[in-house]
């Protein structure tokens, strides 16, 4: 009998405290990000919300609803496409590594979309998508509504629109439904990757956008990253804390770091029930929301190179 009240003791000591019946004390999670949700894959269990319902420009997050509706147009993945005029971005400016007339295969344009998050990647792969790009988006509203994202938008497949909208709680759906697909997971969570691009077989590196998918101390499953000026710094994961599967979606973050920072908060919180502080950032919030005449939020400042990573 003593044995067995060790053992379970013992259980009880090492869970963390989200897995017990009563969650951590949601005020002693203290985020800067302005839209956040916590789920548990498992259960499907809210953990944590904040302005979870508020609709918001979502960015480069719009780039795994473009790998989802090209995976399902099973579309041959070694075929060749080529980056064009009608994948440069005039509406960012953001610049590529992709050049004109450089030519991958499916996989590895779809590859780069993910990982690096690379915009003229995803143009193209919408551009070749089965009736070309304005099929494609509407694909992805329609499988939007498939999935039951009552608050998501898309206007185009790279996130670099402002009208690419979506919801904290829409986007917990939305990851755990692309984590389904082995090759999203796959290339979301590769952490670099080096391709020779044709036709002057240029070898050309690139590095996962997500600085914790390059480190060592996440058990990432599937991830995305995400920024514009409208939407401020995104991160979406699935993650394993304590070998269960979490859900963390964080949007509209300040400064190139707060949304990994905030991840490791809501880990910290997820294990121990306590306030993980870090040293206060040199910056403050600079700008505020605000709402344009189409209802979604605004920022105003100049317009950035490195737009929708």
């Amino acid at each position: 009998m003593n044995r067995l009240l060790l053992i379970v003791f013992a259980t009880i000591v090492s869970a963390p405290v989200w897995a017990s019946p009563s969650t951590p004390d949601p005020a002693r999670l203290k985020l800067k990000s302005a839209n956040v949700v916590v789920v548990d894959a498992d259960t499907d269990r809210q953990i944590y919300a904040k302005a979870a319902n508020e609709v918001t420009p979502i960015a480069s997050l719009t780039k795994l609803m473009t790998a989802m509706v090209v995976l399902d147009a099973k579309q041959p993945m070694d075929d060749p496409i080529t980056i064009d005029t009608d994948d440069i971005d005039t509406l960012k400016n953001s610049g590529s590594r992709l050049r004109m007339g450089a030519t991958l295969s499916r996989r590895e344009m779809l590859r780069l979309a993910l990982m690096a998050s690379e915009n003229r990647a995803a143009s193209a792969l919408a551009r070749y998508y089965p009736g070309g790009k304005a099929a494609a988006i509407e694909a992805m509203n329609a499988k939007a509504t498939l999935l039951g994202l009552a608050h998501t938008h898309y206007a185009d497949p790279t996130g670099l629109s402002p009208e690419n909208v979506s919801t904290a709680h829409d986007l917990a759906k939305l990851v755990q439904s692309a984590a389904e697909y082995p090759l999203i997971r796959e290339f979301t969570t590769t952490p670099r990757l080096s391709v020779d691009i044709e036709p002057t077989g240029r070898t050309v590196g690139f590095v996962n956008t997500n600085a914790l998918v390059r480190g060592q101390s996440w058990d990432i499953l599937m991830q995305k990253t995400g920024y514009i000026r409208e939407a401020g710094r995104c991160v979406v994961m699935l993650v394993n804390i304590a070998s269960r599967p979490i859900v963390i979606v964080l949007l509209d973050s300040m400064g190139r770091y707060t949304r990994f920072a905030d991840a490791q908060r809501v880990r910290y919180w997820l294990e121990t029930g306590d306030t993980l502080v870090f040293a206060r950032a040199p910056h403050a919030r600079a700008v505020k929301a605000r709402v344009t005449t189409r209802g979604h939020r605004a920022r105003r400042g100049p317009s950035v190179k490195t737009a929708n990573r």
